[in-house]
C-alpha cells in the first residue's frame, strides 16, 4: 500500500499519477480536449468549483503560493492527472496548476468526475488514494493558509485545532518566537494584540475568524436553508454519524448531518486503524472519514459544518435543533452520534502548557514535531497504542505511560505485541503523570509509580494524551435521560421514563427517552467503543428511523 512518505520527493517521475490506457479511455468519453499555452493557470489557489484535468501533451507545474514565492509541489506530464481533493469535496483549491510546456489537456468537470467515481470502483480507489496522498503532502509542507498568533491564545489554539482536525493544509507562525511572524505582522500593519489572523492566498487577511467564517472562505460544508425540513438530522460526524448519513441518504431520507469541528470523530484522528474489516493493511482515520463523506455526498446528504448543536426540543412528532449562532433546523427524527471528548490529565502545568506541544491526537500534523526527538504517550487503550506505534516511526524514543497493571487489559493483543517488539518504545505501566513542566511548552513530565510511590522525571519534546473520554451531552441533560457519567440511555434502559410509560410500544434498541431520537456510537451508554460497532449502530439506527417516521405519518 502506498504511504504518505511516497510523496516526499514528488517530482512527477514516480508514475503514480499516470493513468492506465483503460482509465484514460473512460475519462475521454466524459471529457473534452483543450489546447494549452505556456503560463496559463488550469486553476489557482482559492478557486472554487475546479475542473479535473489529464495532461495529454506538455507539462504542468503544481505550486503553492507563499510569501517567499511559489513553492514547488510537483510536475505532471502526459497521461498524468491534475487535481486535488477539492474536486470531489467542493472545497476551494489549495494549489495553483500552471502550464509550463504548452500542449493539450483533457478537461472533466467535477460533476462528471463524481459520476465516473460512482460507476467505476477501481478508478474511484485509485483517484481517492492519489488525492489523499497529495493532501497529506500539502499538510506536511504547511502549504495553504497561514495562522499567525500566540501559542498561548485560546483563539489561536481553536484555529489550529480546526485546521488540524480537518486536515487543512496550513502553517502556524508563533508571534512569541518566530521572527517571520513579526515581519509579516509589520507588513500587513497588524498589531500583535490583534492576532490571531489567518492569511489566505498571500494577501487576504482574516482577523480572528470564527470556525464558521474560515470554513466558508475555504468552501467547507453546505449552507443551510432554515425553511427545509429533513426526515433525518444527524448530530455528529464520527463513524456512527457518517454511516447514518450514508444509509439514510441512500435509502431516500432527506438527510442532514451537523458537525461542530471535523468529520471522523476520534477515529478521524487515528494515524492508522488496523482492525477495521476489509482493510488488512489498515487505513488512517482521515482516509476512512474522507471515503465515507464522499459516499454521503454522492447519495445527496447535506453536510453542515462547522455547526454546533446547542439545544433540542420536541414539536409534535418531530424535533427542532438549535445551533450556535441562532439558526434552527427541523427534522422528523434525530440520530445523536456525538462521540466523546478526550479527557485531560488534570495535573499541575497542563492548563498553562496544553496550547503548545500537548496533543490529544496523533496524526501526520503532530508527528512533524517529533522527528528525531523523545515524546511521551499517556494511556493504555487502543488509541494510545496506535499513537505510540505511529510516532515511533518518526521519534527517537516513545515513552508509553499507563496506569494499568498490564497493557493487555484495555489494548488489543496485536497492538501490545507490536509495541513490545519496537526497540524505541519504552512501556511504563502502573504509573501516572503527576505534573508537567516547561517554559511555554512541555519540556518534561513527572510520573509516579502507583505501588512504590517512586517518582521519575522524563524529558520530552511533545506529550500525547489518550486517557479516555467524557460524554459531550451537557446541552442535553434537561432533555434526555443520561447515565451517571452523562452518556445517553437507550432501549430497555429508558422503558420506565415518562413518555415511554404512556407509549403504545416499547422503545427501539437505540432509541432514547424521547421517541424518534436515537443515540449511536461512543455517546450511547454501554456502547462498545470501536469504530466498527459505531458504524454498525449508525446504519441500524437508520432502519429504526424509518419505522418511527412511518408510525408518525400514520398518527
Amino acid at each position: 500500500m502506498m504511504t504518505d512518505m511516497d510523496l516526499e520527493h514528488d517530482d512527477g517521475s514516480a508514475g503514480f499519477w499516470e493513468l492506465t490506457g483503460d482509465q484514460l479511455a473512460i475519462l475521454r468519453e466524459r471529457g473534452q480536449v483543450r489546447p494549452t499555452t505556456a503560463g496559463e493557470h488550469l486553476f489557482a489557489q482559492g478557486d472554487p468549483h475546479c475542473d479535473f484535468f489529464v495532461v495529454l501533451e506538455g507539462e504542468v507545474h503544481l505550486v503553492a503560493p507563499d510569501f517567499g514565492g511559489p513553492r514547488p509541489i510537483g510536475v505532471r506530464g502526459p497521461r498524468e492527472i491534475v487535481g486535488e481533493l477539492n474536486v470531489l469535496n467542493d472545497e476551494v483549491a489549495y494549489l495553483t496548476a500552471t502550464i509550463q510546456k504548452p500542449g493539450s489537456v483533457l478537461v472533466i468537470t467535477a460533476g462528471e468526475l463524481r459520476t465516473i467515481v460512482t460507476d467505476d470502483p477501481g478508478f474511484s480507489d485509485f483517484l481517492l488514494r492519489a488525492m489523499l496522498l497529495l493532501r497529506s503532502h500539502l499538510v506536511r509542507l504547511g502549504a495553504g493558509v497561514k495562522i499567525i498568533g500566540s501559542c498561548y491564545s485560546p483563539d489561536t489554539r481553536r484555529l489550529r485545532e480546526f485546521a488540524s482536525r480537518n486536515r487543512l493544509p496550513h502553517d502556524f507562525l508563533d508571534v512569541e518566537s518566530d521572527p517571520v511572524a513579526e515581519s509579516l505582522l509589520r507588513q500587513f500593519h497588524i498589531r500583535p494584540e490583534e492576532t490571531p489572523v489567518v492569511v489566505w492566498k498571500g494577501t487576504e487577511i482574516l482577523r480572528n475568524p470564527s470556525n464558521v467564517d474560515l470554513a466558508r472562505v475555504l468552501g467547507i460544508g453546505d449552507e443551510l436553508d432554515p425553511q427545509d425540513r429533513y426526515d433525518l438530522i444527524i448530530i455528529g460526524a464520527g463513524p456512527g454519524g457518517l454511516a447514518a448519513a450514508v444509509y439514510g441518504a441512500s435509502e431516500g431520507l432527506q438527510t442532514l448531518m451537523v458537525e461542530s469541528v471535523a468529520t471522523g470523530g476520534q477515529a478521524g484522528m487515528a494515524s492508522r486503524i488496523e482492525n477495521y474489516l476489509g482493510f488488512p493493511a489498515g487505513l488512517s482515520g482521515h482516509e476512512l472519514a474522507s471515503r465515507a463523506l464522499l459516499q454521503a455526498d454522492k447519495f445527496g446528504a447535506t453536510i453542515a459544518m462547522p455547526r454546533e448543536a446547542v439545544a433540542l426540543r420536541r414539536e409534535g412528532h418531530g424535533y427542532v435543533v438549535a445551533l450556535a449562532g441562532g439558526e434552527e433546523i427541523a427534522g422528523g427524527s434525530i440520530i445523536l452520534a456525538l462521540g466523546a471528548r478526550y479527557r485531560k490529565l488534570g495535573v499541575p502545568g497542563e492548563t498553562e502548557l496544553e496550547g503548545a506541544n500537548v496533543y490529544y491526537a496523533a496524526t501526520e500534523v503532530e508527528a512533524q514535531v517529533c522527528q528525531g526527538q523523545d515524546v511521551a504517550v499517556i494511556g493504555g487503550g487502543n488509541s494510545a497504542g496506535q499513537a505510540a506505534l505511529f510516532l515511533a516511526e518518526r521519534a527517537k524514543k516513545v515513552y508509553l505511560v499507563a496506569r494499568c497493571e498490564d497493557l493487555g487489559e484495555d489494548m488489543s493483543r496485536y497492538l501490545v505485541d507490536r509495541i513490545l517488539a519496537r526497540p524505541n518504545i519504552e512501556v511504563i505501566i502502573q504509573t501516572s503523570v503527576r505534573a508537567l513542566a516547561g517554559q511555554g511548552e512541555v519540556a518534561r513530565i513527572e510520573v509516579e509509580h502507583k505501588r512504590s510511590g517512586e517518582r521519575r522525571t522524563i524529558d520530552v519534546a511533545a506529550l500525547f494524551i489518550f486517557i479516555g473520554a467524557d460524554a459531550p451531552t451537557a446541552w442535553l441533560k434537561e432533555t434526555l435521560a443520561l447515565d451517571e457519567k452523562g452518556f445517553i440511555l437507550t432501549g430497555p434502559a429508558v422503558a420506565t421514563t415518562p413518555l415511554w410509560q404512556e407509549a403504545a410500544r416499547d422503545p427501539f434498541l437505540f432509541e432514547s427517552s424521547l421517541p424518534g431520537v436515537f443515540a449511536v456510537g461512543d455517546v450511547r451508554a454501554e456502547a462498545i467503543r470501536r469504530t466498527a460497532s459505531a458504524v454498525g449502530e449508525g446504519s441500524m439506527a437508520v432502519r429504526l428511523c424509518h419505522a418511527y417516521l412511518a408510525e408518525t405519518r400514520g398518527a
